[in-house]
């Protein structure tokens, strides 16, 4: 239970999830995230150590935060991962840890994860074919995406998410085979839109596959999509379920429909900046006050601020929308 007044803005959004990067650095290079050479990741000695994050998600815990998503670059990358997993599941007040990965290392860590505590993963799965995974990625690698899916059903995970990007003119060959493996494998798919976070700048409204569109083609194959439950109104995904009872499916739109009068969430990055979006041109460092001797106090204020400081919307949809400088793998997806 938090001990503090929650985190506020100031449209009264209260707080409650923490998206919290563990690293910059990542095994592939997805166009849609970072540079395919050349790229320069922050040095070491200025990630936070396992110590500052723990230390900083007890601080929001005592804030209202119930939930961590562990996000990078890739977290598994990021040596002892399941050390610093034990150490969030032990804070008090801290419902759900959760995890996004590309998958290529999970089939290695998958079962250290689970004894660690960690309860879901969301697995990055944009396609089924090596040469659009290549494409995408620039980097070989699908079969062992399946290969950690398959090690973290077998090791006892429950709650698995597939999360594939949409990107017009690349993966409309991949909606309808995505679908039928999540069927098939008993796994929740979501659909995200291409989002304007991609290191090499070549992001734009043509290249944006929307969840209408992808719905419509859904419901051409399968037949019409069933609207499903929403247990949690600030989620970003609005889902579905098949006419058939298996499998559910969601669309996260963040281009053509934007969810940010629900948004809950703020981040840190993995060299302790906070942030308030995704997309926020502003950051507030953490990292400072908890290599400086910095009270928890000091620590709150800064957070506070921060949330205090969110926009209303990112305005992507809006002609005074303003990139931000940072490509997603260096906020944390």
């Amino acid at each position: 239970m938090p001990t503090r007044p929650p985190l506020l803005d100031s449209l009264g959004r209260a707080h409650t999830n923490l998206r919290m990067s563990v690293t910059d650095r990542c095994n592939i290079r997805c166009f849609y995230c970072m540079p395919e050479e050349n790229v320069e990741f922050k040095p070491r000695e200025e990630i936070l150590t396992f110590e500052e994050l723990v230390r900083f998600a007890r601080i929001c815990s005592a804030l209202g935060v119930n939930k961590i998503r562990v996000t990078g670059g890739e977290p598994l990358v990021r040596r002892n991962l399941p050390e610093l997993i034990t150490a969030l599941v032990k804070i008090q007040g801290i419902d759900e840890i959760a995890l996004t990965t590309n998958g290529i290392l999970l089939s290695e860590q998958a079962e250290a994860l689970r004894q660690a505590g960690l309860k879901r993963l969301n697995i990055s799965l944009d396609t089924l074919d090596d040469d659009t995974f290549f494409r995408l990625s620039r980097r070989r690698g699908i079969e062992r995406v399946l290969e950690g899916i398959a090690t973290a059903q077998r090791v006892g995970f429950e709650q698995i998410r597939l999360n594939a990007i949409a990107i017009r003119g690349l993966t409309e060959e991949d909606i309808v085979p995505l679908a039928e493996f999540a069927m098939q494998q008993s796994l929740e798919l979501r659909f995200i839109e291409f989002m304007p976070l991609d290191a090499e700048g070549n992001w734009g409204n043509s290249a944006v596959l929307t969840g209408a569109t992808i719905k419509e083609t859904l419901e051409e194959h399968f037949g019409k999509l069933i609207a499903a439950d929403r247990p949690d109104a600030s989620q970003p995904a609005v889902d579905f379920k098949f006419t058939s009872g298996k499998g559910r499916i969601g669309f996260i739109n963040p281009v053509s429909e934007p969810f940010c009068s629900t948004c809950n969430r703020l981040r840190i990055t993995a060299e302790g900046k906070v942030r308030n979006c995704l997309f926020s041109t502003s950051e507030w460092d953490a990292q400072q006050l908890l290599r400086n001797g910095g009270s928890d106090e000091e620590i709150e204020m800064l957070i506070r601020d921060c949330v205090l400081a969110k926009k209303a919307a990112h305005g992507i949809d809006t002609p005074e929308f303003e990139k931000p400088e940072r490509a997603m793998y260096q906020i944390g997806g």
